[in-house]
């Protein structure tokens, strides 16, 4: 049975008000992320559909249920204040790179943005899961190393390309899910369509999974792709010199972890001698903590119902050293490569501290950029799929990596910014 319109109005004014103000405690963190995650990013779509019941309901003859119209007028208000919140995106992710990278950075982009560039694309969000791209081509299921399907990776790039061959700056896409689920078909998608789109090549990753997995196999097969993409990357336009490297959650964790421990020989097996530096990092909402270094209780958590029990499957007490050297925070050098640390100010599963910690300390010790944007509104997984957060997020990150390439290829732009 359909439920009353005062039941679906109440339920909507209970999961808006969750994604306005997510429920806290360790028993209710996954299914308010579950919650609050779809409910922000879906705000526009739900606050038409709000209104268009509410409408429909008055325009029905018979006794109007004004309790229900209660409802759903608060639930519009607060899903109308969380689009406002989305839109807040935009000048965040800005502030953090105009902070970062000067104020006139730019000034020294190869195509500096337009009005438009900025602007909301709401014809995008009319349509959120349908993720297609007529300008970029996607070459599917690569093999990058033996071991079927969790060692292969897709290929995003312009589908007519205006340079010669092994020009464009490549982007690694390395996907989540607590190491134990996920897939490249899922993630990163709207991340790379737009830098697809923009002139780049684009590589989406899979790698073997826990609990069949065990750690260190998630960081070597990750460190794999990246030496195949150095050795084949310039077949399909990209430029094997410039890879970049992203991913979000557990993804967020291995782009760091790769970007700290370059040319490691005892993640290397086999390949000790292969490249496996990047020139730049975007982790989304990352795990710097395995080792739960900074006593906090999500990090404690992680490491006793996930990291212990299903990827590093060793006792933490026993194995210290493990858990020390696959947390990126405890990585951290002077040879790091900028980065652009992102996280969600209403992260259930991931608090934002653990991203204000570890940029604190990339900042005291790196000696290229860390900009760090914390977005407001934002649950875990807010990049999915395309929203207003979304758009502006991934445009931001665009500009810092385009910033990124140029300093590489113009000098002047790197003695521009930096000491």
């Amino acid at each position: 049975m359909f439920p009353s319109f005062r039941t679906r109005h109440a339920a909507q004014l209970a999961l808006t008000a969750n994604a306005l103000r997510p429920l806290r405690g360790s028993w209710i963190s996954l299914p308010a992320f579950a919650s609050g995650w779809l409910t922000a990013e879906l705000a526009p779509q739900l606050l038409a559909l709000t209104a268009a019941d509410a409408a429909a309901h008055i325009a029905r003859r018979g006794k109007t249920d004004r309790v229900g119209l209660a409802l759903a007028c608060l639930s519009a208000a607060g899903l109308a204040a969380l689009a406002t919140s989305a839109q807040r995106a935009r000048h965040e992710v800005e502030a953090a790179l105009t902070e970062t990278l000067g104020e006139d950075y730019l000034e020294t982009l190869p195509e500096p943005p337009l009005p438009a560039d900025l602007a909301t694309p709401w014809q995008q969000l009319v349509m959120p899961f349908r993720m297609r791209d007529p300008e970029v081509e996607r070459a599917r299921d690569i093999a990058y190393a033996p071991g079927g399907r969790r060692f292969t990776l897709d290929i995003y790039r312009p589908r007519t390309p205006d340079t010669s061959e092994g020009d464009l700056p490549v982007l690694l896409q390395i996907h989540g899910g607590a190491w134990v689920v996920g897939s490249k078909n899922d993630q990163g998608i709207p991340l790379m369509l737009h830098m697809a789109r923009r002139g780049w090549v684009c590589v989406s990753v899979n790698y073997p999974l826990s609990p069949k997995a065990s750690w260190p196999e998630h960081i070597v097969a990750v460190k794999r792709a990246l030496a195949w993409i150095r050795g084949n990357i310039a077949e399909h336009g990209g430029d094997p010199s410039f890879v970049a490297a992203t991913g979000g959650s557990a993804g967020g964790h291995l782009s760091a972890l790769l970007a700290l421990t370059p040319n490691d020989p005892a993640w290397q097996p086999g390949f000790e001698d292969a490249d496996t530096s990047v020139q730049a990092c975007v982790p989304f909402y990352g795990a710097y903590d395995f080792a739960a270094q900074t006593e906090s209780k999500a990090a404690k958590i992680m490491q006793r119902a996930v990291l212990e029990r299903y990827v590093v499957r060793q006792d933490p007490r026993q194995s210290r050293d493990v858990y020390v050297a696959a947390s990126p925070l405890s990585r951290i050098t002077d040879a790091a490569p900028p980065f652009f640390v992102i996280h969600g100010k209403h992260d259930s599963l991931i608090p934002v501290a653990d991203a204000r910690e570890f940029v604190h300390r990339l900042r005291e010790t790196s000696t290229q950029p860390v900009a760090y944007a914390e977005i407001s509104g934002a649950q875990h997984a807010f990049d999915i799929f395309p929203s207003i957060r979304s758009a502006h997020v991934v445009r931001g990150v665009q500009r810092f990596l385009e910033w990124t390439y140029a300093r590489r290829v113009r000098p002047e732009v790197r003695r521009a910014v930096l000491p």
